[in-house]
């Protein structure tokens, strides 16, 4: 847990917008649960964590499970190994899961964790902060979409790296296995992309990172994805409270707006909002998330580009400079980091495909910050940022002439107010990222929107000298809307303690109601709440 005098919040808003609704279908019945009584404050131990999040949904066919980490992380060595694919489960598969189990006890920060499969990264995790007793949690991630990769062996690396002292006691044990379900009765082999490539040659320049890569000659198609996110132990991780350093806030990281691009042959090709992740040890209450984490923090997900338009300038078999930029980041701070893949799609009935760009648009950042406050003062960023781009191109393939159009629009409204000391401090911010792309008469959106909304107090105890008050009122929400589906997941809860005591004179309380919800392909709707560490609802609805 890290302590730093400002930590924040948001309000969750649920939008039904304009996805033509399946219909519903019964959730999963629960029994009914023995009524829980939860202790008056958090003692050494609380329940082990769980997110609200459905499941991977699996086919009923034969399966086979692959372990590729095994391992007790204590420093800040990766783990290596090499995947070798299931012998009794040989492909084609209809799915691939990957399931992490963790477990940990005593004191440890969060910390940040990351696999990699033949240099491609699939999957970026965070940790829940542990009890005195101990905790066991469960992560699973749908990869089916790297299946191109794990046709052949491959090396793994998880990094993820940790202290152990005599202090900070807390050794993760981590198991992460590959589960491949294979093809049957309304199990069909899994459409993915022909390749799976990270960029070649990779070197950093502040917070760009640079690569190459050479695409196959008959590429049809490219999606670029990123796992990337401010990092642990620095002021990039509160990268969304940022203020200038004229306020004299603790955050002194310029404006609080952050955009991850990306470039092709020094070319702007994609843009993109960086997800505010809020990890277990964040905004200064570590008890807002016992024992449920924020949305996202367990399963980081990527941030995808369609770069099709491009394609047809980069089937000429030569390499060509991919460059991420984290716009935002002031020059020379670090604390970013980025994986970047590609996934490229071939004609199966040509050895070369051609085209070009035929329109480019990309709007410059309009941005404004009203910017007040001094060091010692109370202070306030009120920021209002927009971006947008517009690019089209074609293919001539072995189906005759393709054309992409590719939409991106972002906008961010951020109001943030401090008090003097920091003593209280709100933010009320909004995201709003909607792509979308028309190739051959097909139409694919999304739409993602998310926001927080609350207050951090830090005040002095009043009895008991060098003891603060911190006391945390959070909201979340996260809604993702496709043509298919409109899922939602809201965080709202109310944590305190007393800071500057001995761990067992914190008098620590919290409560916490987290949900997700999904509509679409039928209805899944499920709600945890929790007090003092103890889970006290767990229900289903639809």
């Amino acid at each position: 847990m890290r302590i730093r005098s400002v930590a924040f919040v948001s309000l969750s808003v649920l939008l039904l917008g304009w996805l033509p609704l399946a219909p519903a279908t019964a959730a999963t019945p629960v029994a009914p649960a023995t009524a829980v009584t939860p202790p008056p404050e958090f003692g050494s131990d609380y329940d082990d964590p769980r997110t609200p999040a459905p499941p991977v949904a699996v086919p009923n066919t034969k399966h086979c499970e692959v372990q590729i980490v095994r391992n007790q992380f204590r420093n800040f060595d990766p783990y290596q190994s090499t995947y070798t694919p299931p012998a009794a489960c040989q492909g084609p598969w209809s799915k691939v899961v990957l399931r992490m189990h963790g477990e940990v006890k005593g004191v440890q920060y969060d910390r940040l964790g990351h696999i990699t499969i033949g240099g491609v990264g699939v999957f970026r995790t965070s940790t829940p902060e542990p009890s005195t007793d101990g905790i066991a949690w469960d992560v699973q991630k749908d990869v089916t979409a790297y299946i191109p990769l794990l046709r052949t062996p491959q090396p793994v690396v998880m990094e993820l790296g940790n202290v152990v002292d005599d202090t900070y006691t807390g050794v993760l044990d981590i198991t992460v296995t590959l589960d491949f379900y294979t093809t049957g009765s309304n199990a069909p082999a899994a459409k993915t992309a022909d390749a799976v490539l990270p960029l070649q040659d990779q070197r950093r320049e502040d917070s760009d990172l640079i690569g190459t890569a050479t695409l196959p000659r008959n590429t049809t198609r490219l999606l670029g994805e990123i796992y990337v996110t401010g990092s642990g132990g620095g002021c990039e991780e509160f990268w969304d409270t940022s203020a200038p350093a004229e306020t004299g806030y603790s955050c002194p990281d310029g404006s609080p707006y952050r955009e991850v691009d990306v470039s092709i042959d020094g070319k702007p090709a994609g843009v993109a909002l960086p997800y505010p992740y809020i990890y277990t040890g964040g905004w200064s209450n570590p008890y807002s998330w016992r024992p449920s984490p924020a949305p996202r923090a367990f399963d980081i997900k990527p941030l995808t580009y369609d770069l099709t338009p491009f394609a047809g300038l980069l089937t000429d078999g030569k390499p060509h400079e991919f460059r991420v930029h984290v716009a935002g980041v002031p020059a020379g701070q670090s604390g970013w980091f980025t994986v970047p893949n590609l996934h490229v799609w071939k004609d199966p009935h040509r050895t070369q495909t051609h085209g070009g760009l035929t329109s480019y648009a990309v709007s410059p950042l309009s941005k404004t910050d009203d910017v007040s406050g001094a060091p010692g003062e109370a202070g306030a960023v009120r920021t209002k940022a927009s971006r947008s781009l517009k690019i089209s191109g074609y293919l001539d393939t072995s189906e005759g002439r393709i054309r992409t159009t590719v939409q991106r629009t972002l906008t961010n409204v951020s109001d943030h107010v401090w008090e003097a000391g920091e003593s209280r401090d709100s933010l009320t911010a909004s995201w709003r990222d909607t792509s979308t792309t028309i190739s051959g008469g097909k139409v694919d959106r999304t739409d993602l929107s998310y926001g927080k909304t609350g207050v951090l107090t830090f005040l002095p105890n009043a009895t008991i000298p060098g003891g603060y008050d911190v006391v945390t009122d959070l909201s979340i929400y996260d809604t993702t809307r496709t043509t298919q589906s409109i899922t939602t997941e809201t965080y709202d809860g109310r944590a305190s303690w007393i800071y500057g005591v001995p761990r067992d004179q914190r008098h620590a309380t919290g409560t916490q109601t987290v949900r997700y919800r999904s509509i679409g392909h039928g209805c899944y709707d499920h709600t945890l709440s929790a007090v003092n560490g103890v889970y006290t609802k767990d229900f289903y609805r639809c």
